[in-house]
């Protein structure tokens, strides 16, 4: 019996500090600046987190073209007010601050290239030929060009002298505003 009982404390000393020594990981994770606040950085991941979850959901939603529509819909808008507020703010903002003009240069090039592969799908219905193809290469698009500006851009900006924070202000200003003229309502401030 006393090996039972020293067993048992062993194991709940063991697991308490298993459970103190995940905690503070976790903690050591949250506490990162992901996309939290209105910087610039955080404001424009947040859009990038918006469309990945609309991209699931069209996957998610198989045969069920009136939805498919749908979704494609608010993809579009959400990228066409992402790209502007990039193209319009962010990017001019940020040239100074970055080494090479090529990283501002060929995100430009890859919005021009989804501007376009999104125009051709708003003339075009689900149930076309290619719709779900060109979906599928809208979105691994988008991925590329986020993990770049993710892993890359973004993380040269927030170790610069940027205002990030004054510009963050800009860009949501600026989406609220598009977003109501695009007829999305104000999602730009969640």
């Amino acid at each position: 019996m006393a090996t039972t009982g020293t067993t048992n404390k062993s194991s709940t000393a063991k697991k308490s500090a298993s459970s103190s020594s995940k905690t503070k990981s976790a903690a050591k994770k949250s506490s990162t600046p992901v996309a939290r606040g209105n910087d610039a950085v955080a404001v424009l991941k947040r859009d990038h987190r918006e469309v990945e979850r609309l991209f699931k959901q069209y996957e998610q939603a198989k045969e069920d073209d009136a939805r498919k529509q749908e979704i494609f819909q608010q993809i579009a808008l959400e990228l066409k007010v992402h790209t502007q507020v990039e193209e319009e703010i962010f990017y001019p903002e940020s040239r100074e601050f970055v080494k090479e003009q090529d990283t501002v240069n060929e995100a430009e090039v890859e919005h021009q290239s989804a501007k376009d592969l999104i125009a051709q799908l708003e003339g075009m219905q689900p149930s076309d030929d290619y719709y779900d193809a060109k979906v599928k290469v809208l979105q691994e698009m988008v991925e590329h060009h986020v993990e770049e500006e993710e892993k890359e851009y973004f993380p040269e900006c927030q170790k610069s002298e940027m205002d990030t924070k004054a510009v963050g202000e800009r860009i949501l200003a600026r989406k609220e505003e598009l977003m109501g003229r695009m007829g999305g309502g104000s999602r730009a401030m969640h």
